[in-house]
């Protein structure tokens, strides 16, 4: 029954974010008891933590680490993929990392430590990638490999905000070609 809430709250937090959702949508749409949600979590909190953890793996950091692959060519590989998975659902649903930051960090402390803990899992990653490319000169940039990551992190976060919006591929097609063809040079 747990894991039937966790697959029904991944699906609803990602599709409708963390303040539209309540307990009620959630077990409906696992096809629970409202009451069997608090014999497995707390809160909606928890249970919010627990999905961001969920989602964290599904973010094709794996592609970061594929031997035998240049450096920058698998950090593109890596953006690639996520403008995939958004492209592949119509553009409609975004980042659940940064969906939670903008709807329930300000206000829920442990929504954003849990925020604030899986961007800075995800930068340390890009930041390896990038590290590697300074290391076998195919980057250039001197930027420290951190504040690079941190930056192409928020700017990939930007980019999926217009896509939002737009629904076009355009703010996809702008991160690329700054990211890759200017700052990654």
């Amino acid at each position: 029954m747990r894991e039937q809430i966790v697959d029904a709250a991944f699906e609803q937090f990602h599709r409708h974010g963390y303040n539209a959702c309540g307990v009620k949508l959630i077990t409906d749409s696992a096809g629970v008891p409202k009451g069997s949600f608090y014999n497995h979590f707390e809160s909606k909190e928890a249970l919010a933590l627990v999905i961001m953890d969920r989602y964290g793996e599904t973010r094709h950091l794996d592609v970061l680490r594929t031997p035998k692959t240049a450096p920058l060519t698998r950090l593109r590989h890596h953006f690639e993929a996520l403008a995939q998975d958004i492209a592949d659902v119509g553009y409609e649903r975004g980042c659940v990392f940064g969906n939670f930051s903008t709807e329930a960090a300000d206000h829920i402390p442990a929504i954003r430590a849990g925020v604030q803990a899986a961007f800075g899992h995800w930068a340390e990653a890009i930041a390896a990638t990038l590290r590697e490319a300074q290391q076998d000169r195919s980057l250039a940039s001197t930027q420290d490999a951190d504040t690079l990551a941190r930056f192409l992190l928020n700017a990939w976060e930007g980019a999926i905000v217009g896509e939002r919006a737009a629904k076009d591929g355009a703010s996809f097609a702008a991160f690329f070609t700054i990211a890759f063809e200017t700052v990654l040079r």
